[in-house]
């Protein structure tokens, strides 16, 4: 209570937020060939998109650091884990990347969060029984 005479404390506020407070981004993408029967190794993979950062970012683009933590050769999925820092140069070749193997070929973004434990599911291929 506020007696007459006494200023009024003042209360306040302070809003803190974080942008990108993750280190790292994950990505879950998937290679599209033209030809159906072709497969990639894990290591082909890599060396694949690689390549891709060096066509779009010369020598320095094909330094840029990335690991491959899941890959599955039959449907040519894979999970990356890229610095949050790089997500933008990563995410770009790849989706300039129009050649493997003398075949056209694309990359498809499936999913990216900063959390590896957002892509163990996928709220869109939920079945219901």
């Amino acid at each position: 209570m506020q007696r007459i005479g006494e200023a009024a404390e003042s209360s306040t506020f302070e809003r803190v937020t974080l942008k990108n407070a993750s280190v790292y981004h994950y990505l879950k993408v998937s290679l599209v060939l033209e030809n159906d029967g072709t497969t990639l190794s894990a290591v082909e993979l890599k060396q694949l998109i690689i390549s891709a950062l060096r066509s779009l970012y010369g020598e320095v683009g094909a330094a840029f650091p990335f690991d491959l933590l899941k890959y599955e050769e039959e449907t040519l999925t894979a999970v990356l884990r890229v610095y949050s820092r790089g997500l933008v140069k990563l995410w770009s070749s790849l989706t300039l990347l129009g050649s493997c193997r003398n075949q056209s070929c694309a990359f498809r973004v499936l999913q990216v969060s900063p959390f590896l434990l957002a892509l163990s599911g996928n709220s869109r291929e939920l079945q219901l029984n």
